[in-house]
């Protein structure tokens, strides 16, 4: 029997690099998997192409920012395709300045997106799993949240805020047999990834800089992180709640 066999996956930012990736991955292993997205059809393609391998997949609208989206979305996936088991907080968006060069509007965005969405999954999804006294989500942060990033000040801030949320969570809903942890990916080949490059100014150099610096000598592709998201979902890690995993080639490293 597959690992994910009978349970119910939602993922935001699903019809992304990481998202996409991450959802074909619980598709192959059995899942239910709902492909939450704000770009209904982008979710739709990476819910088709799991269906056509075999798998069972649906697509949702759903913008995080917004909780009445969100309980929505929640509501219809449910309705679909049963109760949610896992949870992956996936969805993100960074704009690439020197801090002082950042306006509070683009702040506002910043954090809506990479902190206030989770904090809206997290409330529309915990208390299902509580009453059902398992469940086991995800968040993705970045290895910015560990060790800073240069042009990447608030975004930094919200995922070093969805760590401590994340660990917080974890403290708060063990007794509901409900494991969170966090998945840091470094620099990954992601449209996100393309737009910092060219926030830049010399996309070249910062390649060739970022996989020098990278022990393993090269970027980080989509591929490379759902085995880590997957680990933390899956029985495997029964024990396991209020973890970081840096997913960067060994680029941040941390006794």
């Amino acid at each position: 029997m597959k690992r994910f066999h009978n349970q119910t996956v939602v993922i935001t930012g699903g019809g992304g690099g990481i998202g996409g990736a991450t959802c074909r991955r619980f598709g192959n292993e059995g899942a239910r998997v709902a492909v939450f997205d704000l770009n209904l059809e982008a979710a739709e393609k990476v819910a088709s192409a799991i269906r056509a391998e075999g798998g069972t997949a649906e697509a949702f609208k759903c913008d995080i920012t917004d909780r009445a989206s969100v309980n929505a979305a929640v509501a219809a996936a449910e309705a679909n395709l049963g109760p949610i088991d896992v949870l992956i907080n996936n969805a993100g968006w960074d704009v690439f300045k020197p801090f002082t060069k950042t306006e509070p509007a683009q702040w506002d965005k910043l954090i809506a997106i990479n902190l206030t969405g989770a904090l809206h999954m997290h409330h529309a999804v915990l208390p299902g799993m509580a009453a059902r006294k398992k469940g086991r989500i995800v968040n993705i942060s970045s290895d910015a949240a560990r060790v800073g990033s240069s042009g990447e000040a608030v975004y930094a801030a919200c995922k070093g805020g969805l760590v401590a949320f994340s660990k917080t969570i974890a403290r708060e809903h063990a007794r509901h047999g409900i494991t969170v942890n966090v998945v840091c990916p470094g620099p990954t080949d992601t449209a996100l990834f393309a737009d910092y490059k060219e926030g830049a100014g010399n996309p070249e150099k910062l390649m060739e800089a970022f996989t020098r610096s990278i022990p393993l000598g090269r970027i980080g592709q989509p591929d490379d992180l759902p085995g880590a998201v997957l680990f933390f979902a899956s029985s495997d890690a029964a024990f396991v709640t209020g973890q970081v995993l840096s997913v960067s080639g060994g680029l941040t490293m941390n006794g």
